[in-house]
């Protein structure tokens, strides 16, 4: 498995992203193309249109339902973590960090989670900021 780092942590899911997602959206610009161009433009508004809101509705749902779950694990990733390294709670920093921020420290090794957690607040660190500060990066393979 290739070596996860700032650049390349990106996860794309191959029948969503590269069939799903270009099969409909090419017929979306089929069914809009006809809209205008045919004698029966009502009726291919209303195809364009559904098809339209079958790729918003899927998009939603799927990022929706799996991103919640995800940032849930997250944070209770975040917190064990820095329970186990510190012996002290994490919750007292939530307030301080946002969720992309958060987020991002996950990536961050054991040894330079909490430095970088304490960092992130006095500097205000973006999650990009945070990710690029990471020396050793943690692989999360199991992203959504």
């Amino acid at each position: 498995m290739k070596k996860q780092n700032v650049d390349n942590h990106i996860r794309f899911y191959k029948p969503h992203h590269f069939v799903f997602y270009p099969l409909t959206l090419s017929l979306l610009i089929i069914a809009i193309y006809f809209a205008f161009s045919s004698n029966e433009n009502i009726v291919w508004t209303f195809i364009a249109t559904s098809i339209f809101l079958v790729i918003w509705v899927s998009y939603m749902l799927r990022q929706h339902y799996a991103l919640t779950l995800q940032d849930r694990l997250i944070f209770l990733e975040i917190r064990y973590r820095y329970f186990v390294i510190t012996g002290n709670r994490f919750e007292k920093f939530e307030e301080k960090l946002n969720k992309s921020q958060i987020f991002a420290l996950r990536f961050a090794h054991d040894e330079e989670l909490v430095s970088l957690t304490n960092r992130a607040i006095s500097e205000n660190l973006s999650a990009s900021a945070i990710k690029k500060s990471i020396q050793k990066w943690k692989p999360d393979h199991q992203r959504v």
